[in-house]
């Protein structure tokens, strides 16, 4: 069976014969493209793997066509046959908002924040002239139906979760008389539909612009709210004020007229609502319904976000049941529920994770003051042990584990563990318990339950912050991480 790592490396030898110095996979985020960093003597390169052709196909042909008009997008290199990889230029691991948080509210990050105002409005304007909306990947406009979907999505994703009673007649009632005021904008041009600090690059202190396979006919409004709002960004309102203005005088440049900015500004506030909307309908469905933790930990900034929204700003117009159900959302009590409980120093919890072999020496024994804890069984999962060319290699090598996580169950077998652990590490928290073990076996303790033990380790130290024993006891290999 042939790994997607080992694809994507004969697919770059198809394309050049200047031998790869490294190659690493990236960290993948919401989306199921695959991406790879791979380096050469002379230069480094992006390679995606994606399996969606469509949704391939949408941005190759976007990134043609703003590549004519000069915007800072990446030069495409080559695309495999199949339309299932293609190799783009690497613009480096610096984003937008890792300066933010390496810097804080600098002058160097504020002009690099007014660099992709200034580069998104001459996108936005002279893309509309050259974009062909006819290959857009879901809507070709941003218009009633694709507000609606967003307030569904978040309806669906987050509000049903908390499972607070409401008049549903109404609710959509107020979906649909926000939805027809914010269509009826005079400012249309493309628009990105996830401009947000991770997705703009920093080389050379220049920006540049990656993942705008969304992208679709709409207000100018919205990019703008999508990174002045960003939760995990926490911009000052002095910094948000600031930039929205100098975002109006490019737009004002770029047109060759003035516009109305109290009706833009207006209409602006009701498209940062519904970019809030958006992002916690899809925090929700990862977090909430995928279990992915980075989603989880960044709801309650979200919720803060609009809390701030909610108690300053004013769409002019009157949505009773929406705004009531809003206010309770963004009360102490439903905020905390996405505050995961965490260990501190007076309340600290050791959590011993194994990983060993059922043949070889069977159950761990408990070294816990009351017993107890879990067994989890990795043998459900595809063996890599059984292929050749995993034979020597363990659950750390990094083969190994793209394999398990693109070939195999692993992935959704951890989301059910984890589900199991979050119920009892919680309450270990609360009581003040001390320790708590959690065994992983697999036939020879050293590729799924390696894995497993390792990634079980990572997420419980991201989302308790507790401390962490790892004991790969066939590997003879054991660290300890946390507070």
């Amino acid at each position: 069976m042939t790994s997607v790592a080992e694809t994507i490396l004969d697919f770059f030898r198809s394309y050049t014969s200047d031998a790869v110095e490294s190659w690493e996979q990236l960290p993948r985020s919401g989306g199921d493209r695959i991406y790879f960093r791979v380096k050469t003597a002379a230069q480094s390169y992006i390679i995606t793997y994606n399996e969606n052709i469509k949704e391939n196909e949408t941005f190759l042909n976007f990134t043609k066509h703003l590549k004519v008009i000069d915007c800072p997008v990446p030069h495409i290199y080559f695309i495999h046959p199949d339309g299932k990889m293609y190799i783009q230029e690497d613009f480096g691991k610096a984003s937008l908002l890792n300066e933010l948080e390496a810097r804080g509210e600098h002058e160097y990050v504020f002009n690099l924040f007014k660099k992709s105002l200034k580069n998104l409005a001459r996108l936005q304007i002279k893309g509309d002239e050259v974009i062909d909306y006819k290959v857009c990947l879901t809507s070709k406009e941003f218009g009633k139906q694709a507000i609606l979907s967003d307030l569904l999505y978040f309806k669906y994703y987050f509000l049903d979760t908390l499972k607070i009673p409401y008049d549903k007649e109404q609710l959509i009632e107020d979906f649909d008389v926000l939805s027809q005021y914010l269509t009826h904008v005079p400012y249309k041009y493309f628009m990105f539909r996830d401009f947000q600090s991770r997705n703009i690059c920093v080389e050379n202190d220049e920006v540049h612009f990656i993942d705008y396979q969304g992208g679709m006919k709409g207000a100018l409004q919205y990019d703008v709210a999508s990174l002045l709002w960003q939760a995990r960004a926490q911009l000052s309102e002095e910094w948000k004020n600031s930039l929205l203005e100098y975002y109006m005088d490019c737009v004002e440049e770029i047109l060759g007229k003035k516009i109305d900015r109290n009706q833009f500004v207006n209409q602006y506030n009701g498209y940062v609502l519904i970019r809030i909307m958006q992002v916690l309908g899809a925090y929700g469905f990862r977090g909430l319904f995928e279990r992915k933790s980075q989603f989880l930990t960044s709801i309650p900034l979200t919720l803060t976000n609009l809390k701030w929204f909610l108690a300053n700003k004013n769409m002019g117009i009157s949505l009773t049941e929406f705004e009531r159900l809003l206010n309770l959302i963004v009360t102490p009590e439903i905020i905390n529920r996405f505050n995961p409980v965490q260990a501190t120093s007076e309340t600290p919890l050791l959590i011993t994770i194994n990983s060993f072999s059922f043949l070889k020496r069977g159950y761990p024994a408990s070294q816990n003051n009351h017993g107890g804890g879990f067994v989890f069984d990795c043998r459900g999962i595809h063996n890599p042990g059984r292929l050749p060319e995993f034979k020597t290699l363990t659950g750390r090598d990094k083969p190994v584990m793209d394999f398990l996580e693109q070939q195999t169950k692993m992935p959704d077998f951890l989301n059910g563990v984890y589900n199991i652990l979050d119920i009892s590490v919680e309450d270990y928290i609360k009581r003040s318990f001390d320790t708590l073990s959690i065994n992983f076996g697999c036939t020879g303790g050293q590729h799924r339950s390696v894995y497993a033990a390792d990634a079980t380790a990572r997420y419980l130290r991201n989302k308790y912050k507790v401390k962490i024993q790892i004991n790969h006891l066939e590997q003879n290999f054991q660290e300890s991480r946390g507070l």
